[in-house]
């Protein structure tokens, strides 16, 4: 019976550490170097984000060779982001009251791509800093792949002992179960996949694809933005965008939990997703290391306990991640299992979920 659980362990271990090896070589960085002078629109939707706002519109304006304008969404902020936004160089636009059946996000997004200038439109959260070739590079692999819209996962700053076990974890979902080669060669929605931190958009592109009006009830543009895309044919990619930009996320255990809360049913806590991928994390990456620690142990559970921690080793020196959140990998895992099960739970039971000052359904 015990080595029937240990082959079956390390089998789901070897899932995602199988398909984290096979993806090194798709998931790449975009490469300096300039096609032509590109011409972006930075659109950053910002909500009370007074403490971070200026350093996300000076890292933009700071981009290099290209021709760049900055706007930021004022989107009904009670503390002074207008303000300094306006002071650091951005144009600054006071988004519309929120109509129902929007997401807050995807309201302030639509309203920013109406004020662009530019073709090429570059979204990003008010926590993202651009590199100063961020722009250009990412601008050139789109040009280069012939891609209609390309998101990137941004080196991921982590400070709390949470934000080190639970951040790194976007890197082990992606790397470990969407198989990136397939991904490219097919324009099927359910191989969607983005970072919500970080977009860059063809205008006609955006505008063919219904853009954040075709999302507007979601908190999860990382995936639904590319299935809109892909729903129309077009063509969207993932990229490492480790040396594009860096972002902080949080900054408590708080803020880390219920941001992995307020869209957990729409990705891995679905309804229909959630018994999968609780199968998946707790038999290959925790329920391993549980049973070598409690005694005698098959080699297939240890073989797992090897394989299971392998992705999180590669992306802790590919994409510069903490090595105390390796460590713990295992509880790390079981807590964004739980987080995904708290989620589903209290949408059962009603609870609404708030997120900067709005409920869920608002």
């Amino acid at each position: 019976m015990m080595e029937a659980v240990g082959i079956f362990c390390f089998v789901l271990a070897a899932i995602p550490a199988g398909m984290t090896i096979w993806n090194l070589s798709h998931y790449g960085r975009p490469r300096p170097g300039v096609v032509r002078r590109y011409r972006l629109s930075v659109l950053i939707p910002a909500r009370n984000e007074e403490a971070s706002i200026r350093a996300a519109v000076e890292s933009a304006l700071g981009s290099e060779g290209v021709e760049v304008e900055v706007i930021v969404g004022d989107d009904h902020s009670t503390d002074r982001t207008a303000e300094i936004a306006r002071a650091a160089g951005a144009r600054v636009v006071a988004i519309p009251s929120l109509p129902s059946g929007w997401c807050g996000k995807q309201h302030a997004c639509w309203q920013l791509s109406r004020e662009a200038r530019h073709e090429l439109l570059v979204f990003h959260d008010a926590d993202v800093r651009l590199e100063r070739d961020g722009l250009i590079r990412l601008a050139g692999y789109a040009e280069e792949h012939s891609v209609d819209l390309v998101s990137g996962i941004p080196r991921q700053i982590t400070g709390t002992w949470l934000e080190k076990m639970l951040i790194p974890l976007i890197h082990f979902v992606l790397l470990g179960f969407l198989p990136m080669e397939r991904m490219r060669r097919s324009r099927w929605p359910a191989f969607a996949a983005g970072c919500g931190q970080l977009f860059l958009a063809r205008r006609a592109a955006y505008e063919q694809a219904g853009g954040h009006a075709a999302i507007r009830a979601s908190r999860h543009d990382g995936v639904k933005l590319p299935r809109a895309f892909r729903q129309v044919g077009l063509v969207t990619d993932l990229v490492d965008a480790t040396d594009v930009a860096s972002c902080r996320m949080y900054r408590n255990a708080g803020e880390v939990w219920r941001g992995l809360a307020k869209n957990a049913t729409e990705g891995l806590g679905a309804p229909k997703a959630i018994g999968v991928w609780t199968v998946l994390l707790v038999g290959g990456q925790v329920l391993p290391v549980v049973m070598c620690l409690s005694g005698q142990a098959p080699v297939w559970l240890w073989g797992a306990v090897v394989v299971g921690y392998l992705p999180r080793v590669i992306a802790a020196v590919k994409c510069r991640q903490s090595w105390w959140g390796v460590a713990v990998h295992p509880v790390g895992v079981l807590l964004l299992v739980v987080i995904q099960w708290q989620a589903l739970l209290g949408e059962w039971l009603g609870h609404q979920v708030a997120w900067k000052g709005r409920l869920r359904e608002t």
